[in-house]
Order: C-alpha cells, then sequence, then structure tokens
C-alpha cells in the first residue's frame, strides 16, 4: 500500500534555468514552468519530472572525493554510451572519474548507463 506518489526530484543549483536547459535536451522533455528560482522539466504540465530551484550558494560535489558529498544522481539510460557522451559534453557536461561519469552544469554528478534488454530503445 502506498500513499504518495514521486511529484518531481528537486535539483539545489545556482542558475535554474542553465540547469533546466541542460536537462530538457539530454532527456528529450521540454520546460513545462519557469520563474527566476524554479524551473520543471517533465514529459507535459500534469507530469512529474525533474524541477531546478536556485541556490546561490550551492557548493558542488567533488566526485569521487567525499569532502562534499554528490548530493544526488541521476542514471540516464542510453542506446550508445560513447555518442551521449559526446552530446552531454558538447551541452556543457563535463567528464568525471568513472565509468561514463559525467557532472551537469551545475557540478552534480550523473551516469551514462546502457540501456537495459527489458527496456524499448530510446531513440
Amino acid at each position: 500500500m502506498s500513499f504518495g506518489r514521486l511529484h518531481h526530484l528537486i535539483v539545489d543549483c545556482p542558475d535554474p534555468m542553465v540547469e533546466a536547459r541542460f536537462w530538457s535536451e539530454v532527456l528529450g522533455d521540454p520546460i513545462t514552468y519557469a520563474d527566476e528560482d524554479f524551473v520543471v522539466v517533465s514529459a507535459s504540465t500534469s507530469a512529474s519530472g525533474l524541477a531546478f530551484q536556485r541556490a546561490a550558494d550551492l557548493t558542488p560535489p567533488t566526485w569521487p572525493e567525499p569532502a562534499v558529498p554528490q548530493q544526488m544522481h541521476l542514471d540516464v539510460m542510453v542506446d550508445d554510451q560513447a555518442a551521449a557522451g559526446a552530446a552531454v559534453l558538447a551541452l556543457g557536461a563535463r567528464r568525471l572519474p568513472g565509468d561514463h561519469v559525467y557532472a551537469d552544469p551545475a557540478g552534480h554528478p550523473f551516469c551514462l548507463i546502457r540501456r537495459p534488454t527489458w527496456a524499448p530503445p530510446v531513440n
């Protein structure tokens, strides 16, 4: 039995629109809400998704060093890890140590995982 449903994963960042544009391109979902301090990326205005809220003094994670924990991370399933890696770098990500690990523009780690066999193709 459950009594709730996930609405959005809220991510702190210094510039919500920069983060939202990055993740909108990576995931192929539109920006469905935006104000100066809060921006949502989701499949539609009635779907859950990712939300980015302004945290002007955010200290980015120091992956893989534990000085500043990763705080959250996303696993993004892709059909081709090399092509997806090149695409996220072109969007403003940077490579981190590890197997297909990157940081988004605010420094949050995320992983590009090979699509599991049970999942339909991404593209």
